[in-house]
């Protein structure tokens, strides 16, 4: 399918890595709003023989066709959150001197999409085939997710040995991700006028059991192929009452648990229920975490050709990111990519240009 011609244009995709980022996030993409820089993106990806161009809805997946060995994955999502007044972007000098470039999407995740989009086009002949995925609606609930849809409707468009996040990690790599998990707790009493409470029982007090045990509650610090993942298990939200004289006769604390990738999701669900046994409880949202795979030859390489230009060492994703759809389909993946995530969604999202040049040139040293 060919882009209309009334995509925005994007600069030459083999040129500065930085302008590139400004550019994409130039783009709005808030989520359920992709067209425009899916048009872009298609348009400048097009213009490189060398790359087999595919689209699905707001996805666009361009990947080589060199016979190789082997075949990686290099993915990220176009969309972002809502824009609060934050774009343009601009490049502003830190107090630390560092030129940092500002505006939604720099960190979350436009700095790692264009990165790829400008090893896409400088890599001609990659030392592996590589397939190049910009998917749509990752900031939304995960029915919506660009990369799901991709797995259910072409997952030979996703088939490779190893996959690459370009999620931001501050310039490191991060393995695997957490599992998460919501549900709710409900607790029930009886109606009754406020002014004579003694006829009723209260709902809203008897959640008390559920925050003492959330308090009580010790999370877990739990090794996974030698990386250590933070657990969590907190209360996000709660909801109550039906009107300022009335007794009410229920209450739903909402939870949240953050689970380390060694735990499944039956595994994550049955300690839910356990910690909160006796209470009614309902699972919303459940999704499984991924397993770094560092033992995997392939990944052991990435990491050892990237961190010769980056440095440090790889450490676990605390959150969960679309690695683990790679790991439902037995595809080894990392999150690596420029941008601090403590300053992703943030009104002062903004990622030092440099990393994003860092990111680049280490995944080229990969890749090449």
């Amino acid at each position: 399918m060919a882009a209309p011609t009334s995509a925005p244009a994007l600069p030459d995709l083999a040129g500065d890595v930085v302008a590139l980022t400004a550019a994409v996030c130039d783009i709005p993409s808030v989520s359920g709003d992709e067209r425009a820089l899916a048009d872009a993106i298609e348009a400048a990806l097009r213009g490189h023989p060398h790359l087999e161009v595919l689209r699905d809805g707001d996805a666009v997946v361009a990947r080589t066709r060199l016979g190789r060995e082997r075949r990686v994955v290099v993915a990220g999502h176009i969309d972002t959150v809502p824009i609060a007044s934050n774009l343009p972007t601009r490049r502003v000098r830190a107090e630390d001197g560092a030129e940092e470039l500002w505006g939604r999407g720099t960190v979350d995740m436009k700095g790692g999409v264009a990165v790829a989009l400008h090893l896409a086009a400088v890599l001609r002949e990659p030392r592996w085939d590589v397939t190049w995925v910009f998917y749509d609606h990752e900031e939304v609930a995960s029915a919506l997710n660009g990369l799901g849809r991709l797995v259910r409707n072409h997952p030979d468009w996703l088939a490779g040995d190893l996959a690459v996040l370009g999620e931001p990690t501050a310039g490191g790599i991060e393995g695997g991700c957490n599992g998460t998990l919501r549900a709710e707790i409900r607790t029930t009493g009886r109606t009754a006028h406020s002014a004579r409470g003694w006829r009723g029982v209260n709902a809203i007090h008897a959640a008390g059991e559920v925050l003492d045990r959330l308090n009580a509650y010790e999370a877990s610090d739990v090794d996974v192929d030698g990386l250590v993942f933070r657990e969590g298990l907190n209360a996000v939200g709660i909801t109550g009452g039906i009107a300022a004289n009335m007794i009410p006769d229920s209450c739903v604390v909402t939870v949240n648990y953050r689970f380390a990738p060694s735990l499944d999701p039956a595994g994550a669900e049955a300690h839910v229920r356990q910690v909160f046994e006796g209470f009614d409880v309902t699972v919303t949202d459940l999704a499984g975490g991924a397993r770094p795979g560092l033992d995997d030859p392939l990944v052991q390489g990435f990491v050892e050709a990237v961190t010769a230009v980056t440095g440090g060492a790889p450490g676990p994703k605390y959150g969960w990111t679309d690695v683990a759809r790679f790991a439902e389909l037995g595809i080894p993946a990392v999150n690596f990519g420029p941008g601090d995530p403590m300053l992703a969604h943030a009104d002062d999202e903004r990622c030092d240009v440099e990393q994003i040049r860092t990111c680049a040139r280490a995944l080229q040293a990969w890749l090449a």
